[in-house]
């Protein structure tokens, strides 16, 4: 809060001094030196009093304000500032149809901006000096680019504007356009009811279009699905959609709102009278992947918006849609949990009241786990020890083929990193990069090309030598209660880092490949996780590498799947994810990935089961994770996953 006072005090005295300036171009005879400070003051606080007093003083220096407008001059490139100083003037000409526009067109551009918290435009006589046209186009202009709902600070903005329109309709009743337009704003702002009766009355007064399109919206955001799609699929009746047919747009939203109501084999023949009619339609193509994968949940879909954006990045609803069903699901939108007994307990630990930064543990597991978690124990309990009293069987500690690239050494059946600590410039590029959430995974992919120019040998240490989560909200909640996140996030935006290095190299042979191929292949490790996921990464956005990726994430899961018949295997959900999230891997490697995740959820529902059936006393010892042995319980990943379900 404090930190929005300082802004606004410091955007204030910027506006003063530019005021000043101004004042002194004026009475020196400079006015178009003192018009651009005016837009400079303009931009910084639209509601500075001598600011006004400044144009006001500026417009009779030119011989009044209808001679001032050249000062302020619309054609070519327009400033923002210039737009709004200008709507200023008109209205003190009484060009107040010119001055409503150019006042919507800076609330279409930057709509938090107070720019409606302005004295004419609350004039009672104003409603009726303007021409309702350019009033209905005045608000199309403004709410374009507007959410819906506006969020509080906009809105607070933007109310003025809207109580100027509701002032002119009342004027204006029967304005079909207005009425319409009226109800888009007003929807916006948050009354649906009164949004719902002003298209309603449009419709009435015109059956068309344009109120057709806006009842139903309107409906739609009251709560009235099924009657938005009635008053929709009556308009589209009377014009089946085509090519360069607005009504196309309309039949976009039938279908996309069947699938909202959950019913998207309803909305899918929508989409195909489209797509028959124009095969590049902006919106139709991406609609039908994200209704397929409504009746699916297959990725095969997520991976076809992407191609699509790659294709025709100027088709903005594939991105808009693949974020959207990419949210917080796991690999696609976000790092994917740990599963390890570690850090089960580690949970236990930095749940007590009375855990610091200086609590010591000493957490022996039964067999070996991947040593990263030991990272995340000791990130968070740097005086925490933790200790392995066997090795299963497949050894976890063996790579599966002789690799060039280490990063763990193994003293018994203590690991240790095996490469030197990152420079601490690129540690802390690294930190500054790593998230545990991001858009899509091609977004994630060109995110981290930041990290090109790392040298590999500092993207390797920081695999095992993560820095401190930042110094943020959620740096400071992940240090608190899931450390293994961060360190997660920092893996695997290294290994992304990995992925553009040496990018000149054809993928074939390339060093990043031989890298990448050697830690998804190496000693069982949450790094296989995060190597994996960039090699996903590659294949996402660079469609001739998919063969290569497929073989070699192959290799991994049937490994896993192997060793599982004899032992746990901790990143063994994780793979199968990495693998489902590749649809270009086989029918084959997708069925088995999808059978283990099953057999992983029966073991953990099973632990479920187990663990609610133990006697009171029986917990209460279990939640004590100083006891030597406490690290020795099956992991349970459905308490992470509960986790992200509350966020």
């Amino acid at each position: 809060m404090s930190g929005h006072t300082d802004d606004a005090g410091d955007e204030r005295l910027a506006a003063e001094g530019e005021v000043a300036v101004a004042r002194l171009a004026i009475d020196s005879g400079d006015l178009a030196h003192a018009a651009e400070h005016l837009c400079d003051a303009i931009l910084a606080d639209p509601q500075l009093p001598e600011l006004h007093e400044a144009l006001a003083e500026l417009c009779a220096a030119a011989g009044g304000p209808a001679a001032a407008r050249e000062l302020f001059p619309l054609d070519g490139q327009v400033y923002l500032g210039t737009a709004v100083c200008r709507a200023h003037v008109e209205a003190a000409a009484g060009g107040w149809d010119a001055a409503v526009g150019l006042l919507a067109s800076a609330i279409q551009y930057e709509p938090a901006r107070p720019w409606a918290h302005t004295a004419w435009l609350a004039r009672e006589d104003l409603p009726g000096l303007v021409d309702p046209d350019a009033v209905a186009q005045a608000v199309a202009r403004a709410t374009g680019a507007l959410p819906d709902p506006l969020p509080a600070e906009p809105a607070d903005a933007v109310r003025p504007f809207h109580d100027f329109v509701q002032a002119v309709l009342a004027r204006h009743e029967d304005h079909v356009p207005l009425l319409a337009m009226a109800s888009g704003l007003t929807r916006r702002l948050g009354d649906t009811d009164r949004a719902v009766r002003l298209a309603e009355r449009a419709h009435r007064l015109a059956p068309g279009y344009l109120p057709a399109v806006m009842l139903g919206n309107a409906l739609r955001s009251a709560g009235r699905p099924e009657r938005a799609l009635a008053v929709w699929e009556a308009e589209l009746a009377r014009a089946a959609p085509g090519r360069d047919d607005s009504s196309s747009y309309l039949a976009v939203d039938v279908a996309e709102l069947y699938g909202a109501l959950g019913r998207p084999a309803e909305g899918l023949p929508w989409l195909d009278r489209v797509l028959a009619a124009d095969p590049d339609h902006p919106k139709a193509g991406p609609a039908r992947y994200g209704l397929r994968h409504a009746l699916d949940g297959d990725p095969v879909h997520l991976l076809g918006l992407a191609d699509h954006h790659r294709a025709h990045p100027e088709h903005e609803h594939a991105q808009e849609l693949l974020e959207r069903l990419s949210h917080r699901q796991p690999w696609l939108g976000l790092v994917s949990g740990a599963t390890e007994a570690t850090v089960n307990v580690l949970h236990r630990v930095l749940a007590a009241a009375d855990t610091g930064r200086d609590t010591e543990i000493d957490c022996t597991a039964s067999t070996v786990e991947p040593p990263s978690s030991i990272l995340a124990v000791r990130l968070a309990l740097p005086r925490a020890t933790v200790g392995y009293q066997a090795v299963g069987e497949p050894d976890p500690r063996l790579p599966l083929t002789e690799p060039t690239t280490r990063i763990w050494a193994w003293d018994g059946t203590d690991p240790r990193p095996a490469v030197a600590p990152p420079e601490p410039r690129s540690a802390e590029l690294v930190r500054a990069t790593a998230e545990i959430f991001w858009p899509t995974v091609p977004a994630a992919y060109d995110h981290a090309v930041r990290l090109a120019g790392l040298p590999l040998d500092d993207l390797l240490g920081v695999l095992v030598h993560p820095p401190m989560p930042r110094e943020d909200e959620l740096g400071r909640a992940l240090l608190a209660h899931q450390p293994e996140l961060w360190v997660r996030a920092v893996q695997v935006f290294a290994c992304l880092g990995i992925a553009h290095h040496r990018t000149d190299q054809p993928w074939e042979g390339s060093e990043r490949r031989r890298v990448l191929r050697d830690l998804l292949l190496g000693p069982e490790d949450w790094v296989v996780e995060a190597a994996g996921f960039a090699l996903v990464a590659i294949g996402w956005t660079q469609p001739q590498t998919r063969a290569d990726v497929a073989a070699l994430l192959r290799q991994r899961l049937r490994h896993g799947a192997r060793a599982r018949r004899t032992r746990v295997v901790t990143i063994l959900r994780s793979l199968s994810a990495l693998v489902l999230a590749a649809p270009w891997m086989s029918a084959e490697d997708r069925t088995l990935a999808r059978h283990l995740t099953e057999r992983e959820d029966a073991a953990d529902a099973g632990a479920e089961a187990e663990s609610e059936a133990e006697p009171e006393a029986g917990r209460e010892a279990a939640q004590q994770p100083e006891a030597e042995g406490a690290a020795e319980e099956q992991p349970r990943p459905g308490r992470l996953r509960r986790f992200f379900g509350r966020g």
